[in-house]
């Protein structure tokens, strides 16, 4: 007999990445295809003595059920940790914590959308949040970005043309984008929330991996002190995967009170709570206070490794190519433009790639709608100098 799905599954389809990954088994080949971090970044050593310090000071409370909201030593922890970021003012009750930031946009939603309801995201966006989201019922909106992020004079636009339920947003280092929204457009998405009474959804896995001494600016939810009424009208999606272990699937969504109720009903119904076992250890590593060293290192690392990648990609396809060079995060969004006659479609071009061993994302899945498909997405997180040099000849060689 035929299985008979649900209705909702004929508005999504299965990740273009997941579907590249099936043919990255190929002996040689170089990948910068993947969203990840390097696995050889993580702090193995620190992770294992914060799991030892949770099963020592608190075994019953790391292995046994907990509490939907959050294990209470972290939530205390990750509070801190955004305190130090600049959200002076925000309490452990006024998050919660997730099962990696993805489950915070899965329960956005299960909270927020009905079918038919219109949500405004940037185009480029995450992919997962497109699919997410439309698995609920959205009708997607793409609001244009360029190097300095969305723009917001057109997102304005696009507001007060759909109304939407939401907007949601990567404001720091974006995916795929890599874009970094500088602070007058972060203070305007802020003062169009409160103009129009509209969420904002900030989604910030990256902003911690910034390159060179200075940070990036303030993330809205810390920026939202300074814009009376803000605060009220804005949801912050953070998460330890891309700084400190994908694996742990520790996440967490800061918002009004009576959305984290709902979205806390709802995780009942899904997993219950976050590893009890995950959070206790996080909670024992922030507690340690080895997280600006981790931090240091990696960012050190993606800097040299987003350096070498943007010199390779001007030296190799010059004028065949264009992108801005990323400020921190782990991508470089670039765009063919088909100069000199050459090829100026990313989706022909990552076939072409393969066969050379050299494997990358296309531009077009990351667009809820009107994709440009002379795009693509690097990841320089994974590979070192050595085989981005390689890998971007072998690239060049493809087009």
């Amino acid at each position: 007999m035929p299985l008979n799905f649900a209705d909702r599954l004929n508005n999504v389809e299965t990740s273009a990445i997941r579907e590249l990954f099936k043919l990255l088994g190929k002996p040689g080949i170089i990948s910068f295809a993947g969203g990840f971090p390097d696995s050889a970044m993580f702090d193995v050593d620190g992770i294992r003595i914060a799991a030892n310090a949770a099963l020592t000071n608190e075994p019953g409370a790391a292995l046994q059920y907990g509490a939907t909201e959050g294990y209470g030593p972290l939530r205390e922890q990750i509070a801190s940790f955004m305190r130090n970021k600049g959200a002076q003012d925000l309490t452990p009750e006024q998050l919660i914590v997730t099962t990696g930031s993805q489950q915070a946009l899965d329960l956005l939603g299960k909270t927020m959308i009905s079918p038919g309801d219109k949500v405004i995201v940037e185009g480029p966006t995450f992919l997962a949040t497109i699919q997410c989201f439309r698995l609920y019922g959205a009708e997607l909106i793409s609001a244009p970005v360029d190097g300095e992020g969305v723009k917001t004079d057109e997102l304005e636009r696009l507001i007060e043309e759909h109304r939407p339920k939401f907007v949601y947003l990567i404001p720091t280092f974006g995916n795929p984008s890599g874009a970094l929204l500088n602070e007058e457009r972060r203070r305007a998405v802020l003062a169009m929330a409160v103009k129009h009474q509209t969420l904002v959804v900030e989604d910030d896995p990256y902003g911690d991996l910034y390159f060179g001494e200075t940070p990036p600016p303030l993330s809205l939810l810390a920026l939202s002190a300074q814009v009376p009424g803000s605060r009220e009208l804005l949801v912050h999606c953070g998460s330890l995967s891309k700084v400190l272990s994908p694996g742990l699937r520790v996440g967490w969504m800061v918002g009004p009170a009576e959305l984290l109720g709902k979205a806390t009903m709802c995780k009942q119904f899904s997993d219950a709570h976050t590893s009890t076992f995950a959070q206790a250890t996080a909670a024992q590593y922030l507690l340690a206070g080895r997280m600006p060293g981790t931090l240091a290192k990696v960012r050190k690392v993606y800097a040299e490794r987003a350096a070498a990648m943007g010199d390779a990609l001007r030296r190799e396809l010059g004028d065949g190519i264009e992108f801005v060079q990323p400020q921190g995060g782990l991508f470089i969004w670039a765009r063919l433009t088909g100069a000199n006659g050459k090829l100026a479609d990313g989706a022909e071009l990552a076939k072409r790639a393969i066969e050379n061993n050299v494997a990358f994302v296309p531009g077009a899945p990351f667009y809820a709608s009107n994709p440009d498909v002379a795009t693509l997405r690097l990841s320089f997180a994974t590979v070192g100098i050595d085989k981005i040099e390689e890998g971007i000849a072998r690239l060049a060689a493809s087009l």
